[in-house]
């Protein structure tokens, strides 16, 4: 595809103007030297914000340190999990000799004499030895009988009477498969840390397992935080539709996590008081909350998390859209839980899902970054004077091809993607390669 299918001069002219806002608030609040040890922009709150690949690499550091727990589960439930031991062979695979294909077991050179009202099937007992000069018809899987010394598969075979001729040379052990050809008791089949994939079952079923140990997946609780939300119907009178419930669940889903609750917390004294309570009774390993991240009179979470004894590990990251997330712990170290809060902004909390969140689950869950990997952008893309940013893209063949719609409050872009594009500050000219950020359901996602 060399055509951006999702253009429009409405859409440019709103994205432009997000854009022209972003980087004018930037200039104006933004000291666009860096901190001479962290190497990070000062923001205008105070803090720092994190380079947006630090920021990644301290939620991955930080689900890394907290002690992993295991569980034994029946196979179909560890899909998606991560092996918390190693899959070691029970047996020989193949547990004896088998035929790899449907025809003749034979014995010796030939023609061969068809033994009479036999056949070797699989899961019958092992039939009589072959005599030298004997056939026997197989069937694929099929034990193979004693002193065979091939298999002839039947479309290489020619019958004439009672006897059976082979139309093309035999070759002594062609399509035998023999006993512990894939592996013998005690081989190590998978280590700990392998992601429980279909194949990965299929391999543990065939070597006799009934249960794995794994590492759960994280329990994440959703905190929709807003007055300005419905929960139905068409926006009207101020008030917008609640676009992150209906989004986060699945996708954190698709993340790996298991989401045990989502609910919605206004924005006056009492919501910031359920807030607090939640944060600090929350059972899950993860709390995702949406909105009050910033500054501003009803923006909740700092108070909250400085009331929580809360420690920030990421105030603020230089990406654009999505600022103002967060990540912050729970607890110590090895045993505490994290809050990530996301920005209001659909696509700023999409921003946070995939700078923050995902990071973090993954490590909580044991499993591998994500490998990096880039892809020449098709057309020239603006980039944020200082600042990260993350551009909703299609994927051909060939290119990265950016989207319309990529403002902080849309969603049209990313719902049309494949992915985002990681843009250097100052942009990207047509051609250059740009890391991609795939999102879980064009890239497979956990098997969930």
């Amino acid at each position: 595809m060399t055509a951006n299918p999702a253009a429009d001069p409405a859409a440019d002219a709103a994205a432009d103007a997000d854009r022209d806002l972003d980087q004018a608030l930037a200039l104006v609040s933004r000291d666009p030297r860096t901190d001479a040890t962290a190497g990070a922009p000062t923001a205008g709150g105070g803090h720092r914000a994190a380079p947006w690949l630090r920021a990644r690499e301290t939620a991955t550091r930080a689900g890394s340190a907290v002690r992993g727990r295991t569980h034994r589960v029946p196979l179909a439930a560890a899909l998606g999990e991560v092996l918390a031991a190693p899959l070691d062979a029970l047996g020989d695979l193949p547990s004896f000799d088998t035929s790899a294909m449907d025809g003749w077991a034979v014995a010796g050179p030939g023609p061969w004499t068809i033994r009479p009202g036999e056949s070797a099937l699989a899961g019958s007992e092992r039939p009589a030895p072959l005599a030298d000069g004997e056939a026997v018809r197989i069937a694929t899987g099929a034990r193979i009988p004693a002193d065979t010394s091939a298999v002839i598969r039947s479309e290489h075979s020619r019958e004439a009477g009672t006897l059976l001729h082979a139309e093309r040379p035999v070759a002594t052990g062609q399509d035998i498969r023999p006993r512990g050809q894939e592996c013998r008791t005690g081989d190590l089949l998978l280590p700990p840390g392998s992601l429980v994939t279909p194949a990965v079952l299929g391999l543990a079923a065939a070597a006799g397992y009934d249960e794995l140990t794994t590492r759960p997946r994280p329990r994440v609780e959703i905190l929709v935080l807003g007055d300005e939300l419905l929960t139905e119907g068409p926006p009207h009178d101020g008030l917008i539709r609640d676009a992150l419930s209906p989004m986060l669940g699945p996708w954190l889903t698709r993340l790996g996590a298991e989401v045990v609750s989502v609910r919605r917390l206004g924005d006056d004294p009492e919501g910031a008081a359920a807030l607090l309570a939640a944060v600090t009774g929350s059972t899950a390993d993860v709390v995702i909350t949406t909105g009050g991240t910033a500054s501003g009179p009803v923006d909740h979470v700092h108070p909250v998390l400085a009331k929580a004894g809360a420690e920030l590990l990421v105030d603020g990251v230089a990406v654009r859209p999505g600022h103002p997330m967060l990540l912050a712990r729970i607890g110590d170290r090895a045993d505490g839980r994290h809050l990530v809060g996301l920005p209001g902004n659909p696509l700023a909390a999409v921003s946070g899902l995939l700078t923050l969140a995902e990071p973090l689950l993954r490590a909580l869950a044991g499993r591998r970054p994500r490998p990096r990997y880039v892809v020449p952008v098709e057309g020239d893309v603006p980039g944020h004077p200082h600042d990260t940013r993350l551009v909703p893209v299609l994927l051909t063949e060939d290119h990265a091809v950016p989207l319309r719609y990529n403002g902080p409050a849309m969603l049209r872009g990313v719902a049309a993607a494949d992915a985002l594009a990681v843009v250097p500050p100052n942009g990207a000219r047509s051609g250059r390669e740009l890391e991609i950020l795939d999102l879980p359901w064009a890239s497979g996602g956990c098997f969930t």
